[in-house]
């Protein structure tokens, strides 16, 4: 009991920190651009606790789901100076593409902060396997992979699954050494021991920056860490954005979408499996899935869907080609039909999530 009540304290408080993030960076760059914001709020629903300080309302719902940045304007006709519809093009896009830009650096963040005190794993030869394709064709120790199969490789997850997608097939191999590309044609050999195509090598493995230092692995540089810090966030940004074009594209089974509940639930047992090492490990694991939570926050807002941040920005782009400002009343109507619409599909998501729990 103490441990399911811990789970969801800790879950509310990650997507808190994802969202008050989100928010910061619509709410920094307003201020920042002269707009008045009327209220910042964490969480959606009646209000726990507000406070004024200076121009701004600063409050806590009841509702852990979400949360939100109101500005004068925003979705009203006004013409005071400081209201949102008053300020330039510029201005309007930089406040809202501002939230799902600080979603991609607390992402970088906890990705940074992960491969610090963890280790990394780089798409770089340390040891070729005897008898596998790479050793045969002339790969040597200290090789690091750049592409394979036509496809950019930053981190030895990408090898992996670009290895899955071709199922076998020849493809190609570059590789950089000593400074030079080199390319190779490669068949990926069925490996007898876990039945998935290898081309057989050993990754590079070095130690986190701050983490124990495990003997035979090299301390990883401050520049390693930063390089690796921005291949995850590509990685992750990549396969996130095609997971998400299928799911509004309704290329996706019920039983591959998650909402809320479901989020809570896979971040409890991320951290109750942590637990089962050190608190150390539960904070690792906290930190791995809010990077991808983050990821994710910031993509999903991109997208041209109204109410979302992406839905705004492409009335700003349409206003921007038609030199012609959008009537506010009728966006902001356009903006509340995409948010009920939303809500609603929150809804299902939400049944989706209790449905699965209790069956399994």
């Amino acid at each position: 009991m103490i441990s399911s009540i811990s789970s969801i304290i800790v879950a509310i408080i990650l997507l808190s920190i994802l969202v008050i993030a989100h928010e910061f960076g619509h709410f920094i760059v307003a201020k920042k651009s002269g707009i008045l914001v009327e209220e910042f709020a964490v969480g959606m629903g009646p209000k726990l606790i507000s406070h004024q300080f200076g121009e701004t309302v600063y409050s806590l719902r009841l509702f852990p789901l979400g949360g939100f940045c109101r500005m004068l304007g925003e979705d009203q006709d006004c013409h005071d100076e400081r209201s949102f519809q008053e300020k330039s093009l510029w201005k309007r896009a930089a406040v809202v593409v501002a939230g799902p830009i600080m979603n991609f650096i607390l992402a970088g963040v906890f990705f940074f902060g992960l491969a610090a005190t963890t280790y990394i794993m780089l798409p770089q030869v340390s040891l070729l396997t005897e008898g596998y394709p790479a050793q045969q064709v002339g790969i040597q120790l200290g090789d690091r992979i750049i592409k394979l199969d036509g496809k950019m490789v930053g981190l030895f997850e990408d090898v992996e699954l670009i290895m899955r997608e071709a199922d076998g097939s020849p493809m190609e191999v570059e590789v950089i050494r000593q400074g030079q590309k080199l390319a190779f044609s490669i068949t990926p050999m069925l490996s007898t021991e876990d039945g998935t195509y290898k081309i057989g090598f050993i990754p590079t493995v070095r130690n986190g920056m701050f983490s124990k230092d495990v003997d035979g692995y090299e301390k990883a540089s401050f520049m390693d860490t930063l390089r690796y810090t921005g291949d995850s966030l590509v990685f992750y940004t990549r396969h996130m954005a095609e997971g998400l074009g299928r799911l509004f594209t309704f290329q996706v089974s019920k039983e591959e979408v998650a909402g809320p509940i479901g989020i809570f639930q896979v971040v409890g047992e991320g951290y109750q499996e942590g637990l089962k090492h050190s608190v150390a490990a539960a904070i690792q694991n906290l930190a791995y899935l809010g990077a991808i939570l983050s990821v994710n926050l910031g993509l999903l807002n991109l997208f041209p869907v109204p109410a979302l941040d992406g839905g705004r920005l492409l009335f700003i782009i349409i206003e921007a080609v038609r030199r012609k400002p959008m009537n506010p009343e009728l966006e902001g109507k356009v903006h509340f039909t995409g948010f009920m619409l939303l809500m609603l599909l929150m809804l299902y998501i939400a049944f989706n999530d209790v449905s699965k729990i209790f069956m399994g």
